[in-house]
């Protein structure tokens, strides 16, 4: 059976848009939804954390959530893996931190020379990687996401043009979220439980040819 890494932020996570609402149910997470799609081929393990970066700090928040710092943690915990999937990029939209798409997507082309030159056990395998761009976020007069997320709209729009042409030049799989997610405007940023499937189902299709399922 092959073993898939899903890293990301509040969106891997299965975050509620609706306020205080719970976490979504367990099979309504896109990497379960991913996993249930496959057939039993894969198993899916799901890296996801609220907040979370591609490669900026954010000292606002209690727990670490630079993408860069972790994932060799999280590739030397999970090994070995045949393939590594990154969808990241929303945060780093923020407007007290990096705030644009083209930052974001030099932070995802880090991640995956993280992943391809980790250190990995004699005879392990270099997992592959298919690069996610995020669906984009939308109007929204959530107290504190709209005065966080609203001014980069914009930017979120680029994110297919950026993280596609990252993809084509490290040579790794590409999947824009967007084409099958909407975020809700309750928050503006987060998905509902059918958007939230409809990333792991879409992957499916790109992560059956690449593993050879």
């Amino acid at each position: 059976m092959k073993t898939i890494l899903a890293f990301g932020d509040s969106l891997t996570f299965g975050a509620n848009p609706q306020p205080n609402g719970q976490r979504h149910a367990y099979e309504d997470r896109w990497p379960t939804a991913l996993e249930t799609a496959l057939g039993g081929k894969a198993r899916v393990i799901a890296e996801g954390l609220g907040g979370r970066t591609t490669v900026f700090d954010d000292f606002s928040n209690a727990a670490d959530r630079n993408g860069a710092r972790v994932l060799p943690t999280l590739l030397e915990s999970h090994k070995p893996l045949d393939l590594v999937i990154i969808m990241l990029g929303t945060n780093d939209l923020k407007v007290y931190l990096n705030g644009t798409a083209f930052g974001a997507a030099m932070g995802i082309k880090r991640l995956v020379q993280i992943v391809r030159t980790h250190p990995y056990d004699a005879g392990m395998p270099v997992p592959q990687v298919i690069v996610v761009a995020p669906p984009l976020t939308v109007e929204t007069d959530h107290v504190d996401l709209h005065p966080m997320f609203a001014p980069r709209a914009d930017e979120a729009k680029l994110f297919d043009f950026y993280y596609s042409r990252v993809a084509n030049e490290l040579g790794a799989g590409y999947f824009n979220a967007a084409s099958v997610a909407v975020a809700d405007r309750a928050d503006g940023v987060h998905l509902d439980p059918a958007n939230t499937r409809a990333i792991g189902e879409g992957l499916a299709p790109l992560v059956t040819q690449m593993l050879g399922l």
